[in-house]
């Protein structure tokens, strides 16, 4: 297996040259074809009138990479500039959950999301509860408290359903054949771990945001 909407302000240029500078003191600038990839064609991205940088978490509740890359995930994502979307899409090609984008979904549009995102993650890889099937995600969410009916409602709806279509377009345009991985822009994509590092992996998604900034 090669993985919320987040934001905080980056002060302009001197932070830039910062970023990139911590690239280099830790092994060098970024090089495409190692570190990161470059997307051809591009996709093209999706953000509020608000924000101008777009950062993808591709990852499943599955996948034992992403449980170990979100401790390192989330102070990054607490600390990232104001301009840039943040956002999480699941994908259900890991280990036979399928169920992941659906459940993920459904749990957004019942206001569940946040709250279950840890627990989700725990169940499979501290509890280690098998969770195969949509039948058994429901009965541990409810045992969590999530209303059952609304998340059964959820699961149906024309909402999610798009939402899981859409996800799986963008799945196809970044080229994602394993998780974790971060897609900046439409442009780049940066595996969970780079030269072994889940620290690295970021200090290269921070570079390519600087990137996109400066229209490479």
């Amino acid at each position: 297996m090669k993985r919320r909407d987040f934001s905080l302000q980056l002060a302009g240029a001197g932070l830039g040259l910062a970023v990139i500078g911590a690239a280099r003191a830790q092994g060098g600038a970024p090089v495409e074809g190692q570190q990161y990839a470059r997307l051809s064609p591009p996709v093209a991205p999706t953000v509020p009138a608000s924000k101008k940088v777009e950062v993808i978490e591709f990852f499943s509740y599955a996948c034992p990479h992403c449980y170990a890359f979100e401790p390192v995930l989330e102070p990054w994502i607490k600390r990232l500039p104001a301009d840039v979307y943040f956002h999480p899409v699941p994908v259900g090609f890991v280990a036979g959950r399928t169920w992941v984008p659906k459940v993920f979904y459904a749990l957004e549009e019942i206001g569940q999301r946040e709250a279950m995102h840890v627990k989700l993650f725990a169940a499979m890889h501290v509890q280690h509860l098998p969770m195969i099937s949509e039948a058994e995600v429901t009965k541990f969410l409810v045992s969590e408290g999530v209303d059952g009916g609304k998340l059964d409602q959820a699961l149906k709806s024309f909402a999610v359903n798009t939402k899981v279509n859409r996800a799986s377009t963008l799945l196809g345009g970044y080229k994602i054949s394993g998780v974790p991985t971060l897609g900046v822009q439409g442009r780049y994509t940066v595996e969970g771990a780079v030269d072994g590092s889940h620290e690295r992996a970021l200090v290269v998604a921070d570079y390519l945001i600087q990137r996109t900034r400066q229209g490479a």
